[in-house]
């Protein structure tokens, strides 16, 4: 079993650590080492449409983490409190629609309703509408587990105490829900910031995020560029995941 786990651990973080590493290596051709040197992390910081791009991602999966974590948190609690199927076919389809599928239909609406509207013309926007909706589902899910595991009892005995609805989901509900809240949320974000599919849909022409100006850079040549700003990345992902363990462990503490 250690074998075994040993050898998942090593399939899935080998090509991130080679990632990394290579982020220094002095050379464009990831073939092999060369030597140490920080100059694509120099050359990334002056490359202003990577940089661009970079920062279009990130503004948006912030956004779209934002509003898909409050609006999946408060579906999530629908979907526990009311035992209705087709709510749950409306917040859940997105998950199992296929990205290309979902693609196709988002871009047709937008354009329909920029058509007979003259609104919502292809761009940042749209994209951030797009991830929003598919990422709704993924918080209901985590949400609604963890609203499975809380006792309604404690809900109930604070509004017999006097505590208004809103009371007694702040000062009840909410702590108890928040490391799924949490966990909702660092998954909306991961899943918008190297989303694909769906963004190259609903871009249009002149909106760029990082996944699609890496694409684009693959029909003539990816430097290590691309690896440099994969790291900073995933340093700020590592930043996010230590700020939410704190967080978490502090919000069952508090439940206990």
């Amino acid at each position: 079993m250690k074998v075994s786990a040993w050898v998942t651990y090593l399939f899935l973080y080998l090509p991130l650590v080679i990632v990394v590493v290579f982020s220094f290596n002095d050379s464009k051709l990831n073939a092999e080492w060369v030597g140490f040197t920080t100059r694509w992390y120099s050359q990334l910081f002056a490359n202003e449409k990577m940089l661009t791009a970079a920062g279009n991602s990130l503004l948006i999966a912030l956004a779209a983490s934002f509003l898909s974590t409050v609006l999946g948190t408060l579906a999530g609690m629908a979907l526990h409190k009311y035992k209705v199927p087709f709510l749950s076919f409306l917040v859940l389809t997105p998950i199992a629609i296929p990205e290309l599928l979902t693609g196709v239909s988002l871009v047709i609406f937008f354009v329909l309703v920029n058509q007979i509207l003259g609104i919502l013309e292809l761009g940042l926007f749209t994209i951030l509408l797009s991830h929003v909706a598919f990422c709704i589902g993924f918080v209901a899910i985590v949400v609604k587990a963890r609203m499975q595991g809380m006792d309604e009892s404690l809900v109930e005995a604070a509004r017999d105490l006097g505590a208004t609805p809103f009371q007694a989901f702040r000062l009840v509900t909410l702590p108890v829900i928040r490391p799924g809240i949490i966990a909702g949320a660092l998954m909306a974000f991961t899943l918008s910031i190297d989303d694909f599919v769906i963004t190259f849909f609903t871009a249009g022409a002149g909106a760029s995020t990082l996944p699609l100006e890496i694409y684009s850079m693959i029909k003539i040549a990816v430097t290590p560029e691309v690896n440099a700003v994969s790291s900073l990345l995933m340093l700020l992902t590592l930043v996010l995941i230590v700020i939410a363990s704190r967080v978490s462990p502090g919000a069952l503490r508090a439940n206990d």
